[in-house]
This record gives C-alpha cells, sequence and structure tokens, in this order.
C-alpha cells in the first residue's frame, strides 16, 4: 500500500499515455439557393443580405446569378451553420408565402 508520500510525489501507474491525436477540420457545406417562378427577386436579396450578410450589390449579383442558372451556392458553412441558415431561409419564406428553397451541397 502506498504511503502519504508517493501520494503526493505520484506514482509511476499515475502517469497517463500521451495519446497523439489527429484533430480534423470540421467538413464544409455549401448552401444552395433554388430558383423559382414565385419568389420576388426583391425578397431573394433581403434573404441574401440578412441570413447571409451580403452587401446590397452582393446579393443582387447572386439573386441574378440564381435566376439564370436555376441555383447558386451563397456561402460555405460547418453542417449547423449551414442547416440553421437553411431554416431561417425557409421559416423566412414561409411567413411571406414563398416557395424559396436551399439545400446542402458537400464542399
Amino acid at each position: 500500500m502506498p504511503d502519504k508520500d508517493d501520494l503526493k510525489r505520484g506514482t509511476d501507474s499515475d502517469v497517463l499515455e500521451k495519446q497523439d491525436e489527429e484533430i480534423k477540420e470540421p467538413e464544409m457545406w455549401n448552401v444552395l439557393l433554388h430558383n423559382d417562378n414565385y419568389t420576388t427577386k426583391e425578397f431573394v436579396v433581403e434573404i441574401l443580405s440578412t441570413v447571409f450578410q451580403l452587401s446590397a450589390i452582393e446579393a443582387t449579383k447572386l439573386m441574378l446569378f440564381v435566376h439564370r442558372n436555376g441555383k447558386g451556392v451563397v456561402g460555405t458553412y460547418t453542417w449547423d451553420i449551414a442547416q440553421s441558415k437553411i431554416t431561417r431561409v425557409h421559416a423566412m419564406a414561409k411567413r411571406r408565402e414563398f416557395p424559396l428553397r436551399c439545400s446542402l451541397d458537400k464542399a
């Protein structure tokens, strides 16, 4: 049985092995905005400005890109943040009765 001095100093059995753990960067996901024939261009610019923090000029350019190409990447985030932004877009669109949709695509 160890004496009091051994407990203060520590013993060989108290030594912890250093483990080489590889720290991985989180996977990144693209948030895609999809064009539809009902959501107004003004509302899309509002979404891009408020949810994705784009300037009015950047939001307008991206809105036009999505309008012409059917979809476009509006940002790249970790899964949790991307999912949160999509949920916010869908909630705002539902309140305004627009069918605007976003989706995720692995970056």
